[in-house]
């Protein structure tokens, strides 16, 4: 067993987390993965070693924190779903907010140096304005953005109490997949809207509704910040970076400044694929805010993160090729 210094990932299985097992791979980190593959993929880890187990399983992760040298926990794991946190919040505190003590407390325990955290930007909830910086009020609406707040209070909390440092990045809306398709979002019944998107292009889903018409934005439809993954993975090994090089604890917004309305989207869609899709009106959804775009200066500058695919049409492209990936595959 080598002594190098190991980087847990939490939920390494998952969409964000296999992007950024994948670059942690190739800057050679001696990386271990837990995952308990409710929502992850085995074939998307391509590197390091995949154990499968709860993180809230106290035992085994303190077991890997000490047998794999462990000084940096990059920490994934969570219930992503906002409708399904309004049905069944106690599924979310059970898992984004309990579970994460548990983590906590075994990395506390061991003496973790590095903590970087998958956070989100829905603990804003419904900013007064548009844009939303890391000092705008945290009001989430909904239980997924609760309990990722509450595990963003107890790293805080930690980090004030003892030698853990940590950073917490809050993601706007995340998209796209590894350029050459070889891993991508691949959960059922996702409700991300570009993925949604390609799916009805390539026939998988029947239509696509846009939800709210009458906003006050340019085209009348909801605005949010679209960041692809391969940059927001990028963020992580940055943030990894600053930690390593005796960086404070800090929490940044992972977004690219600005935003696109969900018709930009799908006119997007449309012009990659080349074909019409089949768009239904609806009604706007009860806590939808008519936009959501992230002040960036603040990540640029602590973390000297310079994202290489900022352009819509290229996360689109992306977001295509997976999901021919992944029908081919069914097919």
């Amino acid at each position: 067993m080598s002594m190098k210094n190991g980087i847990l990932v939490t939920g390494g299985a998952g969409y964000i987390g296999s992007h950024v097992v994948r670059q942690l791979g190739e800057a050679n980190e001696h990386i271990v993965v837990l995952d308990n593959l409710s929502t992850g993929f085995s074939d998307s880890v391509l590197s390091g070693k995949l154990i499968v187990g709860d993180m809230g399983d106290k035992a085994l992760v303190t077991n890997l924190l000490t047998k794999h040298h462990i000084d940096t926990v990059m920490h994934f794991a969570a219930h992503t779903i906002v409708p399904e946190s309004v049905s069944d919040p106690l599924k979310y505190y059970a898992n984004n907010t309990c579970c994460s003590r548990n983590l906590l407390a075994c990395c506390a325990k061991a003496g973790v140096k590095h903590f970087i955290f998958s956070s989100t930007a829905a603990v804003y909830g419904m900013p007064n304005t548009g844009a939303a910086t890391e000092d705008s009020p945290t009001a989430p609406i909904n239980p997924y953005g609760t309990s990722k707040l509450m595990t963003e209070w107890m790293l805080r909390d930690l980090s004030a109490s003892n030698k853990l440092r940590h950073v917490a990045l809050r993601y706007f809306n995340v998209a796209g997949s590894n350029p050459e398709a070889r891993i991508g979002q691949s959960t059922k019944n996702a409700t991300l809207l570009i993925k949604v998107a390609c799916e009805a292009a390539l026939g998988i889903r029947d239509n696509i509704s846009i939800f709210g018409t009458d906003y006050d934005t340019p085209d009348g439809t909801g605005i949010r910040d679209y960041i692809h993954v391969e940059d927001l993975a990028a963020a992580h090994i940055s943030a990894l970076a600053y930690l390593r090089h005796g960086g404070q604890s800090v929490t940044l917004n992972c977004g690219y400044g600005h935003g696109y309305s969900v018709r930009n989207v799908l006119d997007s869609v449309q012009r990659v694929h080349g074909n019409p899709l089949d768009i239904k009106e609806q009604p706007r959804r009860a806590g939808d805010p008519p936009s959501l775009v992230a002040a960036v200066s603040r990540i640029r500058d602590t973390l000297d993160w310079q994202p290489q695919y900022d352009d819509l049409d290229f996360i689109v492209k992306t977001s295509l090729a997976w999901e021919e990936k992944l029908l081919n595959k069914t097919n």
